[in-house]
């Protein structure tokens, strides 16, 4: 029996939301184990999970009106258990218990004032003098009250933006706890499972750790794996998981395309192979990758191809070992999000990975990907549990096709020279200001465009360097760093007077959204 079966849990039903797993994430945060399951999965079923002490309907795409594409199982209702809505989940709690909703004459996107009404379990210490900022997303409200319901909160468009029915233990709110805009909306969670659902603590990063150990050598079995390591927190992790796992079953490649940071090749080999005595092979391909790489500018086509290579790696080097059947990524939930829906749902596709979206379609290789529904925060955690250092698990998110996506347009030696350059003294920078372990992501980019510049008494015509630095919870939401001007400006004169090839270096203050993280 798994471990999980035996706990009492929050089901998570997914309506298509980007920010399902948010709920999820939250959720496992305040120690307490859920399941995401798509509303498609539930729409005929009549029995349900024991252990289920909580329900939770996500927010997502579609409205109420679309019935051929969203039909809700009723039953859920009716089962004396805590349904909490979100968003659509709120509305479609509402209109199937009698209520109504139409389209909002106006909308609200991003942050709303909330008026408290009438207290609540659901609701305690989450306003202030009756008062709370939240963050919305809807064209959609609810227009009429359900029968035995009443009003908990509003807001200037949304006049019926918390609702309950006491006794039946229906909550409905119209806008989003889970993502770190809404003020106190972990308040809403937390109030939800402990005071409504009565559950107590039964989740840790040990238990995900022994869950994640006994998946991986359920599906694997006697066979042997290929790790794709690259050095980076999420490969590093997957590969010491594996490593508790299924021990000398398990090969790591760590492939060097040409488009990793300065030095990390040596870094890595020297981490895993000589410290932690895994099985590690080297391959340097550099010049198969730039290679294929010449001349192509589409981020797409880039992302494609960089995935297409690593497979023929991998399945190379596995003909060679013998009795390899599977190939294991760190690929996380963010990943999965932005390429694909993963439960199933009307997700949006933003961009494919490498090592989701990138992959090709026949492969005789089977995936094996852990960390998939984890955030990396949780994945650090997890490092931390499995026996990895700070110094390997704090490091910076660094993107799977590598300096590729950091220099838009075509790609030469010449630029990923000079990239490895200046991102190397931007993050020596961060980390001899003691800033690096404030910040989420930080890294240099190089344009594609060159500018006039004067340097003594020549003219020079030179690229531009981008910098790029973001805080965030969970790269889903992003906002950049604010540098003070001495800092910006010693970087910046690092940059230019060291490296021949810039001439010029600007800070990129965008958020995400309306931006992505990488430029690519």
């Amino acid at each position: 029996m798994r471990l999980e079966d035996t706990l009492g849990k929050i089901l998570i039903v997914d309506f298509g939301s980007q920010f399902t797993q948010l709920i999820a994430r939250k959720i496992r945060e305040l120690g307490v184990y859920c399941e995401i399951t798509s509303h498609k999965s539930i729409e005929k079923h009549k029995n349900f999970d024991k252990n289920i002490k909580g329900i939770v309907l996500s927010g997502g795409p579609l409205n109420v009106y679309e019935n051929k594409k969203v039909k809700f199982n009723n039953n859920l209702l009716k089962l004396e258990i805590p349904v909490l809505g979100i968003c659509f989940g709120h509305q479609i709690i509402s209109k199937v218990m009698g209520g109504k909703v139409k389209s909002s004459k106006f909308r609200e996107f991003g942050q709303a004032e909330v008026t408290e009404i009438k207290k609540s379990k659901l609701t305690k210490n989450f306003f202030s003098n009756k008062k709370n900022n939240v963050w919305m997303s809807h064209a959609d409200q609810v227009t009429k009250l359900p029968k035995n319901f009443n009003i908990i909160a509003k807001s200037e468009n949304s006049k019926m933006c918390i609702i309950e029915n006491k006794r039946k233990k229906l909550f409905g709110i119209q806008f989003h706890p889970e993502v770190s805009h809404t003020n106190k909306g972990k308040i809403i969670l937390r109030n939800f499972i402990f005071s409504i659902c009565n559950l107590n603590r039964n989740w840790s990063s040990s238990d995900q750790k022994k869950k994640l150990i006994n998946e991986v050598r359920s599906v694997v079995g006697n066979s042997k794996v290929i790790c794709a390591l690259s050095g980076g927190v999420d490969s590093s992790v997957v590969a010491k998981l594996l490593s508790n796992a299924i021990g000398k079953k398990l090969i790591c490649i760590f492939v060097n395309t040409g488009l990793l940071r300065k030095g990390e090749e040596k870094q890595v080999v020297n981490t895993f192979k000589k410290r932690f005595k895994i099985n590690l092979i080297y391959v340097n391909a550099e010049n198969l990758f730039l290679s294929n790489l010449k001349n192509i500018s589409d981020p797409e086509k880039k992302r494609k191809i960089i995935g297409n290579l690593f497979i023929k790696v991998f399945e190379k080097y596995a003909k060679k070992i013998k009795k390899v059947k599977f190939l294991a990524q760190g690929t996380l939930y963010p990943d999965l999000i932005e390429s694909k829906s993963v439960t199933g749902s009307q997700t949006s596709k933003i961009k494919s990975h490498h090592n989701v979206g990138g992959l090709p379609k026949k492969m005789n290789l089977k995936l094996v990907e852990p960390l998939k529904y984890l955030f990396k925060d949780e994945v650090r955690k997890l490092g931390l549990e499995l026996g990895l250092t700070k110094e390997i698990i704090s490091r910076h998110p660094f993107p799977g096709p590598g300096l590729a996506i950091r220099i838009p347009g075509n790609i030469s030696k010449q630029k990923i020279k000079i990239l490895k350059e200046a991102d190397n003294y931007f993050i020596k920078s961060l980390k001899d200001n003691n800033l690096y372990d404030k910040i989420w992501q930080a890294y240099a980019a190089l344009l594609p465009v060159k500018t006039v510049g004067v340097m003594g008494d020549n003219r020079t015509y030179e690229y531009i360097c981008l910098l790029r630095a973001i805080t965030s919870e969970d790269g889903m939401t992003a906002d950049f760093f604010q540098f003070n001007k001495t800092f910006m400006q010693s970087v910046s004169n690092q940059i230019i007077n060291n490296i021949r090839g810039i001439n010029r270096v600007v800070y990129d203050i965008t958020s995400k959204p309306p931006s992505t993280i990488e430029l690519e």
